[in-house]
């Protein structure tokens, strides 16, 4: 039968038998082969073109992988002079400047790993604003693996919740929050310990290891790290349990530890001494102790040297009448992701 009809509708259906199925459906591969064939060398010069754009385009500096045999060597590197600005700094470019010639050439990280965001940079996505400022640490902790050594360096202003319009959670022990300052704080708003900790200390898988240098004031626990290391001038300490019941603050097996220019109350200095220039005295004094403590310092050693080398420096610019800071007394703060035995642990960058 070629045709059946519908007894209720009467509707006149046509039949196909399989050999015209067939038939049909190889009139339809052959019509696309002539198809590509006359088509094909149009889309091979297409898809050339395409292959050559896409080479000659550099790729995202903030995307692109930096491998390394030994676990990768990663750096960002902040400094935010607010030029123009009333509140304007004297030495925070110069500090990520320092820090990075310190980390290329006395800690063995590639240049091409290291991420410098300042004012002084020609591409809009090095400028330190907030939104650069985020992509910038998902970069450094994007695909982290155990012997990962990444660094991340801040050096600008930083606030507290008393002194912002910051909406307390509740998850602090003092009550308020620290916050980072990008160059367009004032419209985009600051970067709170919060979003700082979930984006930068969380993601850290067993075996990789996060190092930050923070030369900000009201700086000592904007991590946001669940225990701080209390140091008195004898060198002997004890850690402050920071944790939260209403927020883990953790990593997801790593260690992350935060070297902060003074505390959360407290504001931090700027000296001459490690450049010339006006240089952020957290900056110095971490750069000056590494170098000065040999290889592989324990974290209390290296603690020592760099409240030393503040101590030393303060006095000598005090004494010339050179030392800028509203708070003399603010010396280097840790914080850590883990309490651990200071004298018994190794500093390794």
């Amino acid at each position: 039968a070629r045709t059946v009809q519908c007894s209720t509708c009467h509707t006149v259906t046509k039949l196909y038998s399989l050999v015209d199925i067939v038939r049909g459906a190889n009139r339809i591969i052959h019509g696309f082969q002539q198809l590509l064939r006359q088509h094909q060398p149009q889309y091979q010069y297409h898809e050339q073109q395409q292959q050559q754009q896409m080479m000659a385009q550099p790729p995202s500096r903030l995307l692109e992988p930096l491998p390394s045999p030994f676990g990768k060597k990663r750096a960002v590197l902040c400094g935010v002079n607010y030029k123009g600005k009333s509140y304007s700094l004297k030495g925070c470019i110069s500090d990520a400047k320092s820090m990075r010639s310190f980390l290329v050439q006395q800690m063995g990280f590639p240049i091409d790993s290291i991420l410098m965001l300042t004012e002084d940079e020609a591409s809009p996505q090095r400028i330190p604003t907030k939104r650069n400022i985020r992509k910038a640490m998902r970069w450094l902790v994007e695909g982290n693996r155990a012997m990962d050594s990444l660094v991340f360096h801040f050096s600008a202003r930083g606030l507290s919740a008393r002194l912002t319009l910051l909406v307390y959670n509740g998850d602090e022990i003092d009550g308020q929050d620290e916050a980072l300052c990008p160059l367009d704080h004032e419209t985009e708003g600051k970067i709170i310990d919060d979003e700082i900790n979930r984006i930068l200390v969380r993601p850290l898988v067993h075996g990789a290891k996060l190092h930050a240098v923070i030369d900000a004031c009201n700086s000592g626990t904007v991590l946001d790290l669940p225990f701080v290391c209390r140091m008195e001038r004898n060198g002997s300490y004890e850690w402050e349990d920071h944790r939260s019941v209403r927020a883990y603050k953790g990593t997801d097996g790593g260690a992350a530890f935060c070297f902060s220019a003074c505390d959360d109350d407290e504001t931090s200095g700027y000296t001459p001494v490690l450049t010339g220039k006006n240089t952020g005295a957290m900056t110095y004094s971490f750069i000056t102790a590494v170098k000065t403590a040999g290889p592989a310092p324990t974290y209390g050693h290296l603690l020592n040297l760099m409240c030393s080398a503040i101590r030393e420096a303060q006095s000598r610019l005090a004494f010339n009448g050179d030392y800028t800071s509203s708070d003399a007394s603010a010396e280097p703060l840790l914080t850590s992701s883990d309490e651990f035995d200071l004298y018994a642990t190794k500093f390794v960058l």
